[in-house]
């Protein structure tokens, strides 16, 4: 029982940890969220008021967008504990480095995915989606966007210590989330039909619930062979 107390205890510090780096150190988060607001902003003025076409289109933008702002900020999960000798520290501690992956995991989450969770409905309101459809893609990125974390931190543990990092880990982790962009996207693409896309969800959830048990798993493994 105190070994699993210490765990958890070792995780909340880990998280909140994270979470006030990731406040005062700001420009990655902002510019995650910034990325994501001016490039689902972008194709409305480009394309005009073409309603029907804005509808059709606005899925597929918006979790593009959040899918590449998610990508940017994931460099910063590792490297700076790397560079201070943190995560070596960590390793080396009672708490099995899965759970310290989790954690981080967690908290880049909560800065950048649930960031982009609860702006996703003012950008979606310039595509003149149905408030059924504005839920729906609310409810795919609350399922969706963990898997971007848990999948991008395996690419962020992998590509450590190796310069140009944040494109060699969009070269790695983006081909994996295609499963992910076409079920969020169709997903919406049915609530905006009133067609029936519960499947659509179960599926999201399905790989959501691999990538955070393989997640932590893989990435603690390709972080040992980094400080080996």
């Amino acid at each position: 029982m105190t070994g699993q107390l210490s765990t958890i205890e070792v995780m909340q510090t880990v998280f909140l940890r994270d979470l006030h780096l990731a406040i005062k150190q700001k420009t990655d988060t902002l510019g995650a969220v910034f990325f994501f607001a001016l490039v689902a902003s972008l194709f409305p003025l480009a394309i005009g008021s073409e309603l029907q076409l804005l509808q059709q289109i606005a899925p597929g933008i918006i979790w593009v967008s959040a899918l590449l702002a998610s990508m940017l900020s994931m460099n910063r999960l590792y490297t700076n504990d790397f560079n201070d000798g943190t995560l070596e520290q960590l390793t080396l501690s009672a708490c099995p480095l899965e759970f310290i992956v989790l954690a981080k995991i967690l908290a880049h989450w909560t800065t950048t995915g649930f960031v982009l969770l609860l702006l996703s409905p003012i950008l979606a309101i310039q595509f003149d989606l149905s408030p059924l459809a504005i839920s729906t893609l609310m409810l795919t990125l609350l399922i969706g966007t963990p898997v971007l974390s848990f999948l991008g931190s395996i690419g962020a543990a992998l590509s450590l210590g190796l310069q140009s990092a944040g494109a060699l880990i969009s070269l790695m982790i983006l081909p994996l989330l295609i499963p992910v962009l076409i079920l969020g996207t169709l997903a919406v693409d049915a609530a905006s039909t009133n067609m029936p896309f519960s499947v659509y969800l179960y599926l999201l959830l399905a790989l959501s619930i691999l990538a955070s048990f393989f997640g932590p798993l893989a990435s603690a493994f390709a972080l040992r062979i980094a400080q080996e």
